[in-house]
């Protein structure tokens, strides 16, 4: 059992990180697009539309991958993990359901619109469906936090002969972590989408593509990371608030406290070691952990020996977290750096776009650590304090599982590689051709031609 234990967790953790890939990006990308076309309707230039129809392949283009992942995901719930649905099915299922009743089914509707029918359907109609796919992605996640959420903080329901029961729905999704997962989210797609944006745009830049284009996306992005960063340190701050309170295991695992204590300093690098329950090699900022958790410089949090068997495997909580915030704080000096040299109009250096495309990812690797602390956090429950892990596992013969664990790495591998060479392939195509379609060139002598230089952006 152990084993079947242990592969369906890496299979499922497999199938996870890859799915959460594609919905970080479309999540937010969707509301780029409709802010794209929107700009387009007001102003007429024809350069906004240029960037749409560029990213509209993007998002095209990752939503199909998404689709393709989630879909293969669900299927674990019930080959490698039937006990999750046979205890809490009647909570799970329905929250899955509206996710694809209100979200799916609307995303894959009007995208087909925003694609296909730009010079079919009325303007008006396209701007909507640009909208709907928007609010479409949105409603997608909100749904699936909902019951992420749950599961962290499970309320409204009552257990009947060890089955979980809804008796207040209202209590269910908007249940006590919500709000700041939620919002966490939605943050971190922007932040996601932000990047790629500006990393995709520096790459057409760096590749010699002097149109306007690149150049105008790459400063509205650059600016929402700039915005956005902040807000998210600051949602990111409440939520651990709100973990501290409902899941205190989860908070001392991912500050590396073992004792109980007052006045606890900040960890930034520690090396936690769960035999001795003790960590080696630390670096600490005295009394900050404190002062963030309690508002306190002598405030006391509780430590991991306070919950032992019930608290989640520590290493790769404490080293996620500060990944996260890691990517994070890199994000806001060069998103600040960046959009400094933007509004005093000055040349963006060869430097600064390199950077810029090496973040270009980053917000995959901040949103898996980010990931990794709340799902890995909520061990040893898949439901906390309701379902433990490993009574939710399937018994079927650890060679099946191998086999599909296998199979399903492959895959993705080959997926991912040819979604980033399709990506970049994207980008240089964009570099090679003329964008500019021939109704648009009618419209370009009404507007102001600016200089082709990347660093005079307007």
């Amino acid at each position: 059992m152990a084993d079947v234990f242990l592969l369906s967790r890496l299979q499922f953790a497999a199938n996870i990180s890859f799915h959460i890939l594609f919905p970080s990006i479309t999540i937010a990308l969707g509301w780029f697009l409709f802010y794209f076309k929107l700009r387009f309707n007001l102003s007429g230039h024809p350069v906004w539309m240029r960037i749409y129809r560029f990213w509209v392949k993007v998002f095209a283009l990752t939503f199909a991958l998404g689709v393709v992942s989630g879909i293969t995901m669900s299927f674990q719930f019930g080959t490698n993990w039937p006990g999750y649905m046979e205890t809490v099915g009647n909570i799970a299922g329905p929250l899955l359901g509206y996710e694809v009743l209100t979200a799916f089914f609307l995303e894959a509707t009007f995208l087909g619109v925003m694609l296909f029918g730009m010079h079919r359907v009325p303007n008006w109609l396209h701007t909507l469906a640009t909208l709907l796919v928007a609010v479409g992605t949105t409603l997608s996640a909100f749904w699936i936090i909902a019951l992420n959420s749950w599961m962290q903080t499970p309320t409204g329901f009552e257990m009947r002969d060890g089955v979980a029961h809804a008796v207040d729905w209202w209590s269910i999704i908007f249940n006590p972590s919500f709000p700041y997962r939620l919002s966490h989210v939605l943050l971190a797609s922007a932040l996601t989408a932000s990047f790629l944006i500006a990393g995709i745009s520096a790459y057409r830049i760096i590749r010699g593509d002097n149109k306007k284009a690149p150049r105008l996306a790459l400063k509205t992005a650059v600016f929402v990371a700039a915005l956005l960063v902040p807000l998210q340190i600051f949602v990111g701050d409440l939520h651990g608030l709100n973990t501290l309170e409902h899941q205190p295991q989860k908070v001392a695992a991912m500050e590396g406290i073992w004792e109980t204590q007052k006045a606890v300093p900040m960890l930034m690098f520690a090396v936690p070691d769960e035999a001795t329950r003790s960590n080696h090699f630390e670096i600490a900022i005295p009394k900050l952990t404190s002062i963030i958790l309690t508002h306190d410089p002598e405030g006391e949090v509780q430590g991991l020996n306070d919950f032992i068997g019930e608290h989640p495997p520590v290493k790769p909580v404490f080293y996620g977290f500060r990944i996260m915030v890691g990517i994070g704080m890199l994000m806001l000096v060069i998103a600040w750096f960046t959009s400094v040299k933007l509004i005093r109009k000055q040349h963006l250096s060869k430097g600064i776009l390199y950077s810029l495309i090496a973040m270009s990812f980053s917000g995959w690797i901040a949103t898996l650590a980010g990931w990794y602390v709340t799902e890995i956090g909520r061990q040893p429950y898949l439901v906390s304090g309701l379902l433990k892990t490993s009574d939710a596992v399937t018994d079927i013969a650890p060679e099946n599982v191998i086999f599909t664990f296998i199979l399903y790495l492959s895959v993705y591998a080959v997926l991912l590689i040819a979604y980033l060479h399709t990506l970049f392939l994207m980008a240089r195509k964009a570099v090679e051709i003329e964008e500019i379609q021939p109704e648009e060139r009618l419209q370009q002598k009404y507007f102001r031609q600016t200089p082709n230089t990347a660093g005079e952006l307007s």
